[in-house]
């Protein structure tokens, strides 16, 4: 059993993601240069893998191979046992000639002498060309265990099944699907359960990281859908009251209610995105089309709604005038003010029945406005959209982060939502809010969110 670090070195022939791959194990989109071009990574770059600050992995970011059919034209030249693979590996690096030349592979083949491992990464996309078996040729001179990584294996076009046959008849059985664009817990799992097959030795290490990387996926999975839980919460509790005679009083309770709900939801956005380790750049879609990390499309539009298949009005969690008294969907009063006022001060207590007994008191001179069942799906919907894609997505791909699916379709407003309701103290965004009081809320709700979360991708499935 080893005590030191396993090293690891990503390789591969050039632009076929090895610095996209180590973005993703890394959760670190910052991490070297992604372009879609060849030759990008010109430097051996290295970052660790740690676990409660104690190091377990290095990995090797490398130049890719790019003359490898020359470079091994050359090494069938060159005198002594061709059986001798390192030997003939440091035969090429003590000439400076031949190193100039072959300046690439010669960076890359010293590094394979100092690690444990490599990762060759394959573009799953490319054909399966001479070049890429010199390559291994070349790689497996260095002694050290060759994993193959078929990444892009999601893309259109992909040859994975060409690629593991070929692979396979020069006698490389252990080879793992791993699209670096796309993060699959599952996925990555099984990368490192591989590498345990090859590497003697550092079973505890390898056995450590995927305690750890268990661990964080499921820690930052609760803390996400805690933070949407206390978003719904904070909005489906929060109330303001105006007089109801007063019609500019009225308008400017609604808006800044309306504005306190968007700042709030923002906020959760930028939780979700810190979470998952992506910048405030790296999100933009079509259909969740969050531009410099904030959504482009108010929740208080009625097309915002039908994008998600909501209708406004359909969901009344407040008592059958919910929607007379204020119609969020689309940021104004559903019934015109004369009419409001009037339907009040006949007798209208009933309108706020349900809102508590602060709430209506002096009904007839004073209305409390708050969030309808309409808006709180939207914000539901919407918050586990993003938190699936999230999921989802790697940090390797130099695009901007895409969702693929379409917004779900489930609508329900959690019933712990509907008890807020009642609960004016739970929301931060009302004054004198005790936040301490729906702790236990907020945790069932987020056990909630989560079965919502399973169900959905058990019918996907």
């Amino acid at each position: 059993m080893s005590s030191r670090l396993l090293k690891i070195a990503v390789v591969g022939h050039t632009n076929t993601g090895k610095t996209s791959l180590v973005r993703t194990l890394t959760r670190n989109r910052a991490f070297g240069a992604v372009e879609d071009r060849g030759g990008t990574t010109r430097q051996v770059t290295t970052t660790e893998l740690q676990s409660e600050g104690r190091g377990l992995i290095e990995l090797y970011d490398s130049p890719g191979l790019e003359n490898a059919p020359e470079l091994i034209e050359w090494l069938d030249s060159q005198p002594g046992d061709r059986h001798a693979g390192p030997a003939r590996v440091q035969a090429l690096l003590d000439d400076g000639q031949a190193a100039r030349r072959f300046d690439q592979e010669a960076r890359v083949l010293e590094l394979m002498l100092g690690m444990d491992i490599g990762l060759y990464v394959i573009d799953s996309r490319e054909p399966v060309l001479e070049k890429y078996q010199d390559e291994l040729a070349i790689l497996a001179l260095c002694a050290r265990p060759i994993v193959p990584v078929l990444n892009f294996t999601v893309a259109e076009g992909s040859r994975e099944a060409q690629w593991r046959k070929a692979l396979a008849e020069v006698t490389l059985h252990t080879v793992i699907a791993f699209d670096a664009a796309v993060r699959d817990p599952a996925s990555e799992r099984r990368l490192f359960e591989k590498l345990k097959s090859q590497l003697d030795g550092f079973e505890t290490v390898l056995d450590d990281w995927l305690t750890r990387l268990e661990a964080d996926e499921a820690d930052r999975l609760q803390a996400a859908l805690r933070a949407i839980s206390t978003l719904l919460i904070d909005v489906a509790a929060a109330r303001r009251r105006a007089e109801a005679s007063d019609p500019e009083a009225v308008s400017s309770a609604l808006g800044e209610l309306q504005n306190s709900v968007r700042r709030r939801e923002q906020a959760t956005v930028e939780t979700l995105l810190a979470l998952y380790r992506f910048d405030a750049k790296a999100y933009e879609d079509e259909d969740l089309p969050l531009t410099d990390g904030c959504w482009a499309e108010d929740p208080f539009d009625s097309e915002t709604l039908r994008a998600y298949g909501i209708e406004t009005g359909k969901l009344a969690g407040l008592g059958a005038g919910a929607g007379a008294l204020v119609d969020v969907a689309t940021g104004g009063l559903s019934l015109g003010m004369g009419t409001l006022i009037g339907t009040l001060a006949g007798g209208g207590a009933g309108l706020v029945k349900g809102l508590g007994s602060r709430a209506v008191d002096q009904v007839r001179n004073r209305v409390t406005l708050a969030i309808d069942d309409s808006t709180l799906a939207l914000i539901t919907a919407r918050q586990l959209h993003l938190l699936k894609s999230l999921r989802r997505r790697g940090h390797g791909s130099p695009t901007a982060v895409s969702a693929r699916d379409a917004p779900d379709r489930d609508h329900a407003v959690p019933v712990l939502l509907r008890r807020a309701r009642y609960r004016p103290s739970w929301s931060e965004l009302n004054p004198g809010a005790r936040p301490a009081e729906r702790r236990s809320e907020i945790e069932a709700l987020a056990v909630e969110l989560k079965a919502r979360l399973d169900s959905q991708a058990i019918q996907k499935s």
